[in-house]
């Protein structure tokens, strides 16, 4: 059996961050993740005029100390690279505050829409500009303090819209009544909402309705468990090998939803365990079709679709269109490089089918998205021949990702 030690999950660090910077106190983060997105939210953050005291190597802790009135700095320009939490997190946080701020980002985020967040901000009296296209960074945040009250939140493109909305909820004066329709990717909204109970928020939900009351955060010690939507890909090579892991940190009581992707590996053969504390992998020399909805998961649909063409049978993903709108148009992407490898597929506007075959070498099309470059990743364990045209796309959550992965696995994919 393989143990591996994997860094911390990029969705808690993010959310850690803006609580530990809105917080009354000194906060310590155990075991963040250090990688170019949560370094993106570091640095806005000490642009903001928050003191963040970070450690140089992935798992080192770090300190924050809060400033429950807003940020010190008056003015600031936060450059948001590809971080989407970045650019839709910290808008939230500037807003309770005073000043004017400017956001921008790499071309890639900048096509990402904001527009639902924008007009939330807006509706509560937060003067938000679009300089460019409307609800596209990059923005202008001038802030005075938000009072709260009720508005209605479209959260069908991104859980994070809705995130961001209750992060900010207990800055305001009088607390947040969200109510949302076509919410996506739940399991990312528990993960928030058990964060805050953390630090010492309480939120209730009535129906669609998210209660968020005022009064500020307090500072605490929190551990950053390890990220499940990367473990993804090393228990699908175990599944796929017909090998075993073991990734300690994440157990029954995990905060993540993504680590529902090993359901859908038993339902395909897979041997799963789900321990208090660890989970652990097998594969059995089979993988069978599955028809599946990854609506709450999707981070994990390309991990499925890379392992898919080995299944005995039609693999098909369903309601899974919020994964044209991340880093790539991630149905696109997967068809157009299982296509490469010679593997059929059919596409719709929110699902992907792929048949059984047997790839062939082919270089994969990463799109500066690190789920392509790691996903196909493990297709290579059984394809000799792939190469990644980008493969250091990894670096935006995993910068050590092929030399640990080549650790456990043998060599990664060839580059070009």
């Amino acid at each position: 059996m393989t143990t591996v030690s994997l860094p911390g999950s990029k969705s808690v660090t993010a959310r850690a961050l803006f609580l530990a910077a809105a917080a009354d106190g000194v906060t310590t983060l155990r075991r963040p993740l250090l990688a170019d997105d949560t370094d993106a939210f570091a640095e806005g953050l000490e642009r903001l005029g928050y003191l963040v005291e970070r450690g140089d190597r992935d798992g080192e802790d770090w300190r924050i100390t809060g400033r429950p009135a807003g940020p010190a700095a008056e003015r600031a320009d936060i450059m948001c690279r590809d971080g989407a939490t970045v650019a839709r997190f910290l808008p939230g946080l500037v807003a309770a505050g005073r000043g004017e701020y400017r956001f921008d980002a790499s071309d890639q985020l900048r096509r990402r829409p904001l527009g639902p967040l924008v007009t939330a901000l807006r509706e509560l009296g937060v003067r938000v500009e679009c300089e460019e296209a409307e609800g596209h960074l990059p923005l202008r945040v001038v802030a005075d303090g938000v009072k709260g009250g009720e508005l209605e939140l479209d959260a069908g493109l991104s859980s994070q819209y809705l995130t961001a909305l209750l992060l900010l909820g207990p800055l305001t004066e009088e607390g947040l009544r969200i109510t949302v329709t076509g919410l996506v990717s739940v399991p990312y909204v528990e993960i928030t909402i058990a964060m805050m109970r953390s630090f010492g928020v309480d939120v209730e939900r009535e129906g669609d309705t998210f209660v968020v009351p005022p009064g500020g955060y307090r500072a605490t010690d929190y551990p950053v468990e390890p990220d499940a939507s990367t473990a993804s890909y090393f228990f699908a090579a175990a599944a796929l090998t017909g090998r075993e892991v073991t990734v300690p940190g994440l157990g029954r009581h995990a905060l993540q939803g993504d680590l529902r992707f090993v359901d859908i590996l038993r339902e395909m053969g897979a041997e799963v365990t789900v321990g208090e504390d660890a989970t652990t992998v097998r594969g059995t020399g089979t993988l069978r079709g599955v028809t599946v909805t990854m609506r709450d998961i999707s981070d994990t649909m390309p991990t499925l679709a890379a392992i898919a063409p080995f299944a005995d049978g039609p693999v098909r993903i369903e309601d899974v269109y919020n994964t044209r709108i991340k880093e790539s148009d991630r149905l696109d992407a997967c068809a157009d490089n299982l296509g490469r490898l010679g593997i059929r597929t059919a596409t719709g506007r929110d699902w992907l089918e792929i048949h059984p075959g047997t790839p062939v070498g082919a270089e994969i099309g990463c799109r500066r998205d690190h789920r392509m470059a790691m996903s196909f990743s493990v297709t290579a364990l059984r394809t000799p021949g792939i190469t990644l045209d980008d493969p250091d796309c990894v670096k935006k959550t995993f910068p050590d990702f092929h030399r640990v992965f080549a650790e456990v696995w043998g060599p990664p994919a060839g580059t070009a």
